[in-house]
């Protein structure tokens, strides 16, 4: 694949922002080089107005610039004149996005209404049974020629009042053909939406905002770029919404969520994006601002050298080659390495929140699914009693026949005192290091593992060009990545460390995680939370029980943050198990994706268990699901008690 080929953003080493139309939105403008938008979704029943109303207020004062409502049926979308008529009476003037799933006699109404119109062409007017069928290609344009007929009505109707359309696909919920022709892939994604965005071309309609939405961040990095490689291709230049769809609540709802959204921003895509939480809609709003304010600035100069020569595939994953030392690299997972210099010494407890349990009983101690790898220390701390796993990591230590003792090493240090190849080695290095003639002194040498440093305002870039230019020598020695967020506040150190490091494992980048923080409060634990998150995230390294949670809407047919928060105290210790836990059928087996089980409301008080994509049990009472949904994963073996 050629560079041309591969192209996906104005360029892969400066921030320069994607060019697009400008689509008008109501008063408020997207794409272009208007700001970032932010906007969210009400919870509340369509039907109910003045909650409707209610919350639309209380996101539009948390910072949301646009206001996207359910409209199940046609009665939904035709109450979305008396919501807008009563925003606009209490004076707020907010753009209004009416969110349509198989209903195309709905959209019709509230395209009439609404400023944008949000469709899914998965289910818009296509076919979903999860049925397999070799489609010839005559009966694949007739089911075509099918879709024109029911989607050219809403298109005129959009012209006709001036309403904008996102055309938003969804990993989940591609369509039989679709899936039959492309897969359930990135390609499969992208084609969903273009086949739609061709009618619109087709019928001279052009105010369209697209979407890739996954709960899978790595599939939707790759959807976007697929998406804006095709568009340039065909000559498309239109503004983009990111998100991760059903990201989850807490921690891992904003790791999974700045991984996606931030990787893209970081290359210049996006136009508006929404934080997807199964939280009240305004909690989304300060994650979303935090993440926008970053790249406020576009089109700074970072010096970073320009990439001629692309060998690395932006749309598919493929793990970066390395060899292995001391069990970093190769085949192994991203190791973890806490830093312990604002510690002063290394105690019980602040093992204890590097995930080492000590049981005085046995006189041992027990490493957790999420026990650090390595700890770091800026002086040479006597340590009684060591977890096994466990090294120490350090400038000031000797290293020892045991390997338990790791030296850190400046990549000047080494050049000037280069070590013996008998004992391993930390070497910090810098992009500017990579370009030196000395560092051929260190490249491939058997016990060097790198350890990648940026002080650049946005790391990634740099970082990502530092592992593009070690594939063009052939050196192939462990990088564990490095980044010291100095006294950010917590909250934002989540939010870019998930995007700086995520979208490096995302594309296959790194074999370990260091993350520096001279902040107090961004304490042991949560850096080691923190670290193992965004592994997860990547799914590069697993640890926990993965929540695929829809973020609730008015389709939603029972207390997500309620159940959600059930299942997870019941399951959170099952490793390796995704469960999709959906509000309606609407984001049900489709919008679960690769889940491995799901809980899915299916009626008032009813819910429906699904093992994959299958039905095992169908309106399950809601009192008794959770404890049904725990017999179906003991069933099949995938059970075990917590410790």
């Amino acid at each position: 694949m050629n560079s041309n080929k591969k192209k996906y953003c104005v360029s892969l080493t400066q921030s320069q922002r994607f060019p697009t139309r400008v689509v008008n939105i109501g008063d408020i403008p997207l794409g272009g080089n208007y700001p970032i938008r932010i906007q969210s979704m009400t919870t509340t029943d369509t039907m109910d107005t003045n909650a409707t109303v209610e919350q639309a207020i209380k996101m539009v004062n948390a910072g949301c610039e646009y206001v996207r409502i359910t409209a199940p049926s046609i009665k939904d979308a035709r109450n979305l004149r008396n919501i807008k008529e009563e925003l606009k009476r209490r004076g707020c003037n907010v753009p209004l996005i009416a969110d349509i799933h198989f209903t195309p006699n709905a959209a019709e109404e509230a395209a009439r209404i609404v400023e944008k119109i949000r469709i899914n062409p998965g289910n818009f007017a296509d076919k979903k049974k999860f049925k397999t069928f070799n489609y010839t290609d005559a009966e694949y344009e007739e089911e075509l020629e099918k879709i024109r007929e029911k989607f050219i009505p809403l298109i005129k109707i959009c012209k006709e009042y001036g309403t904008a359309m996102r055309i938003g696909a969804n990993h989940g919920s591609l369509s039989d053909r679709i899936m039959n022709r492309f897969g359930d892939t990135p390609l499969g994604m992208v084609e969903s939406a273009l086949e739609f965005v061709r009618i619109c071309r087709d019928e001279n309609f052009n105010d369209i905002v697209l979407s890739m939405k996954s709960s899978n961040p790595k599939v939707m990095i790759q959807a976007y770029r697929l998406l804006v490689n095709k568009m340039l291709a065909e000559g498309m230049d239109y503004p983009l919404h990111l998100g991760v769809t059903e990201a989850g609540e807490g921690e891992d709802g904003r790791i999974k969520s700045a991984m996606g959204i931030g990787a893209l921003l970081e290359d210049g895509l996006g136009d508006t994006i929404r934080v997807s939480l199964t939280e009240p809609p305004e909690n989304e709003i300060p994650v979303a601002r935090m993440l926008v304010e970053r790249y406020a600035k576009y089109n700074v100069d970072n010096s970073v050298p320009p990439i001629e020569n692309i060998t690395w595939n932006p749309f598919e994953y493929e793990k970066r080659n390395s060899f292995s030392v001391m069990n970093i690299g190769g085949k192994e997972v991203p190791k973890v390495v806490l830093d312990f210099s604002g510690e002063g010494k290394i105690t019980q407890e602040n093992l204890e929140s590097a995930g080492y349990s000590f049981k005085p009983v046995f006189d041992k101690w027990k490493a957790s699914d999420m026990a650090a790898d390595f700890i770091y220390i800026n002086e040479n701390t006597p340590v009684k009693s060591l977890p096994l796993p466990l090294k120490i990591v350090s400038e000031n230590i000797s290293n020892n026949s045991s390997g338990r003792n790791v030296k850190v090493l400046s990549f000047g240090d080494f050049i000037t005192h280069p070590q013996s190849e008998e004992q391993s080695v930390f070497v910090t290095v810098s992009l500017q290091d990579v370009f030196t003639e000395e560092f051929k002194n260190l490249a491939n040498r058997t016990n060097v593992v790198l350890v990648a440093e940026s002080e650049a305002e946005h790391p990634m870039i740099e970082l990502r060009r530092m592992f593009f230019e070690l594939k063009l020598k052939g050196v192939n020695n462990p990088v564990i990545i490095k980044i010291n967020y100095h006294s950010l506040d917590c909250e934002r150190l989540r939010l870019f460390a998930s995007t700086d490091f995520g979208a490096l494992f995302a594309d296959g980048f790194g074999d370990g995680i260091w993350i520096v923080s001279e902040n107090p409060e961004c304490n042991i634990a949560s850096l080691n939370s923190l670290s193992f998150g965004i592994l997860q995230a990547a799914r590069v390294r697993i640890s926990k029980t993965e929540y695929i949670a829809c973020p609730s809407c008015g389709r939603t047919l029972f207390d997500l943050v309620e159940v959600t928060q059930k299942i997870r105290n019941k399951t959170e210790h099952l490793k390796g198990i995704k469960i999709g836990i959906m509000g309606c059928i609407v984001n049900g087996p489709g919008e679960m994706a690769d889940a491995d089980y799901g809980y899915v409301g299916s009626g008032v008080g009813k819910i429906t268990l699904y093992r994959g994509k299958e039905i095992v049990r169908r309106n399950v009472p809601s009192e008794k699901a959770v404890d049904e949904l725990i017999e179906l994963i003991k069933l099949d073996g995938n059970w075990r008690e917590k410790d």
